[in-house]
């Protein structure tokens, strides 16, 4: 054997050691994968069934906002009628009664002056002591 075949044999038997030593993590590198394919094949699995509830969740959540929106409509509705409401009792039956207060108001306080000879005739103009009685 010359010189370059002993070099051969030796770089020969020290790829072989390397190879034995780089085989046991590649196997443990091979299983880590595996287990790693596993994983996520069941959180696959498991996952579709969560999104399947969550889109279920979403729907109802929509119907539900839908009702919320019908019954703001409808309040809202409501209480522009009310609002439409007030003001025509406001303008139909305030200033009719506001007018007639008025006029009973100086009806009575000229019945006060004409059956009391007159006495609160000057007196009564502008008298808040006689309002109430």
């Amino acid at each position: 054997m010359d010189v370059g075949q002993i070099a051969g044999l030796i770089a020969a038997i020290a790829f072989a050691i390397l190879a034995g030593f780089l085989i046991y993590p590649l196997i443990r590198l091979g299983k880590l994968f595996d287990q790693i394919a596993d994983t996520v094949r069941q959180t696959g699995v498991h996952a579709m069934p969560a999104i399947d509830e969550s889109a279920t969740t979403v729907r109802q959540v929509n119907q539900s906002l839908k009702d919320v929106n019908r019954i703001s409509a409808a309040a809202s509705t409501t209480a522009d009628n009310v609002g439409a409401l007030s003001d025509l009792y406001g303008s139909m039956l305030g200033k009719p009664l506001i007018k007639l207060a008025a006029g009973i108001y100086a009806l009575r306080v000229t019945l006060r002056s004409f059956f009391s000879g007159g006495r609160h005739a000057v007196q009564g103009q502008g008298d808040t002591e006689n309002w109430g009685v």
